[in-house]
């Protein structure tokens, strides 16, 4: 699920101040690239069109952003470019697309309270009340991030925890994997969550041990119920979160996105960069369900704009949560508790949201986490796909947990598996408390769902998890964490191989998101999307891999990111009425 944002109405002395990293006011508005540019001296690679390693040393960029020629050894150079770069012989690769993100919390992740480092409940509370004190002026503290896996708690933190670190105001916090919210006392009575208050549809609110008295939790669909009352972010404060995500994904190395779950206010802040040329990331967008779907695109697919940087021809059905919220939909109870999730959608009301969306040819991608979910979302496209014909590139998001009855399935209806691999580390303890250890094999199963004809798109699903490809290809072909651990790999079955997992970042990816005829990949006619980077991921020991520096990222022929050269900040205010007032 993609929660709703929610931020203060008064953001004039952190948001605007502290979130104008206006990231992108580094590169910006970068000059149109130069009629035949000449990239030389690089050792590059790319993959071909049957999964292959292709090498290359060079590459000609048209004035359109497109490349005109990929140069190999030996091959003649243009005697006199228009602009030449010299490689200087760094590594240079197709810039990487990542599968599954939700950009406005990603953005707004590094602009509001994040407490993804705190290490513990009392670390958690000292970092909330130090927020707290040093915004006063905040009528609700906002944030995520918190993790009590990672704290050892043994058990979810409550409103009097929250309460011990803020009282005089509500404190509305999501959880590092998105799918469950940490409200303090005034956030629950300010949202009307009460003794009395019933669990809503795909929704649940945590009780204290004994009683009906809400507990400060709320998993899944009840979250909405705090979300709904919540300050929303002014369109302001969107177009600086977005500034701010597009950076965190260029300084990786990605250069386009699908983003899960756009809201229209979402959508109308990636209109206004483009307008302003400041969208420099590819968005790839589906919608937040149906009724968003039709706001934005209207009766079909919408066209791909700025030079292909936005397009929004797919909508997201949430089907069920995540296992760490015991949200996930299970075939069978949770071996930690007799409950088997949360589904969000009964089978015939998914059938009949993905016929509504398939009908005017829209892309269907069902979020999806329990092996009930994932079956749940095979058997719609088994009985839809007769009926709505052609390449529709049917997507299953998350897919934590697959029966090994439907592998082979994926690959009869050409489904894409868009999986996470950057999650692993921290999904393997709550895998294996969640599901004991006969089911474990159906876990991340990205070698299994492969070989049965998935075809596979890596993502971060960020922020639950930073955006970092190269992070995600180390775990997709070791099974293990940054430390090396487990020995040998965590079911080391479900490894894939470097390319593979190259290709779930490049091509798969962009194919999944019908792109393949635009980005990808390094060919004349596709955009000049690349990044140079310090060293061959191809050739990197995992340890390498996870450390691989971006030193520049390229769109469209366009330097959009340098390592070298610092985010530009600004002390830009703004006057009490909201207006932006002149720096």
């Amino acid at each position: 699920m993609k929660p709703t944002l929610a931020l203060p109405a008064l953001l004039a002395d952190s948001l605007i101040i502290a979130g104008l990293i206006v990231a992108g006011l580094t590169l910006a508005s970068p000059a149109p690239a130069a009629a035949d540019t000449l990239v030389d001296n690089v050792d590059g690679f790319t993959l071909d069109g049957d999964g292959g390693v292709e090498r290359l040393t060079g590459l000609v960029i048209g004035s359109d952003g497109r490349i005109v020629q990929v140069l190999h050894r030996g091959d003649k150079r243009p005697s006199r470019p228009d602009y030449l770069v010299d490689g200087k012989g760094q590594i240079l690769m197709p810039g990487l697309f990542d599968s599954h993100v939700q950009m406005s919390e990603l953005g707004f992740s590094g602009l509001t309270l994040d407490l993804s480092a705190a290490r513990s409940l009392a670390e958690a509370q000292a970092r909330i009340a130090a927020y707290a004190a040093a915004h006063p002026d905040r009528p609700w503290i906002i944030g995520r991030g918190w993790d009590t896996e990672r704290w050892g708690l043994g058990r979810l933190p409550t409103a009097a925890d929250l309460d011990a670190a803020v009282k005089d105001r509500p404190v509305w916090l999501i959880a590092a994997e998105g799918q469950l919210g940490w409200a303090n006392s005034a956030a629950l009575a300010a949202g009307g969550v009460t003794l009395a208050s019933k669990d809503p549809s795909g929704g649940r609110i945590e009780r204290l041990a004994g009683s009906q008295k809400p507990s400060g939790i709320l998993a899944g669909q009840a979250t909405a119920l705090i979300e709904a009352i919540a300050p929303p972010p002014r369109p302001v404060d969107r177009d600086v979160a977005l500034a701010n995500a597009q950076e965190q994904l260029l300084k990786h190395g990605v250069t386009a996105v699908a983003d899960m779950g756009t809201t229209i206010e979402e959508w109308q802040a990636y209109r206004r960069a483009g307008d302003a040329g400041t969208l420099r990331v590819r968005v790839v967008a589906y919608a937040r369900g149906i009724d968003a779907m039709t706001l934005i695109a209207g009766s079909a697919p919408g066209p791909w704009l700025y030079d292909d940087r936005l397009r929004m021809g797919g909508v997201s059905l949430d089907l069920d949560g995540s296992l760490a919220s015991r949200g996930a939909w299970l075939k069978a109870a949770y071996a930690d508790s007799p409950t088997i999730g949360l589904p969000r959608l009964s089978g015939t009301q998914l059938r009949n949201l993905m016929s509504r969306a398939a009908m005017d040819g829209f892309q269907i991608a069902i979020q999806a986490s329990g092996d009930a979910a994932t079956g749940t979302a095979l058997d719609a496209i088994a009985e839809l796909a007769p009926t709505y014909t052609g390449e529709r590139r049917w997507r299953i998001e998350h897919a934590d947990l697959v029966n090994a009855a439907d592998f082979a399935r994926y690959g009869a209806f050409g489904v894409a598996a868009s999986m996470q691999p950057a999650r692993l580390t921290r999904a393997l303890p709550i895998a294996e408390a969640r599901l004991g250890p006969a089911r474990l094999a159906g876990a991340h199963a990205w070698n299994a769902l492969a070989s049965g004809g998935a075809r596979l798109a890596f993502g971060s699903d960020a922020p639950t998890s930073p955006p970092d490809p190269f992070a995600g290809m180390a775990a997709a072909i070791t099974r293990q964490d940054a430390e090396g651990q487990p020995f040998g790999g965590w079911q080391p079955q479900a490894r894939v191989t470097r390319e593979a997992a190259l290709a779930a970042y490049t091509t798969q990816g962009a194919w999944a998101a019908f792109a393949e005829r635009r980005f990808g990949r390094l060919a004349p006619g596709l955009r000049a999307d690349f990044v140079l980077v310090d060293r061959d991921p191809l050739l990197a020991s995992p340890s390498d891999l996870r450390a691989i520096r971006v030193l520049e990222t390229w769109v469209g022929g366009q330097k959009v990111y340098a390592a070298n050269i610092p985010p530009v900040t600004s002390a830009r205010q703004e006057d009490p009425a909201g207006r932006r007032a002149t720096p």
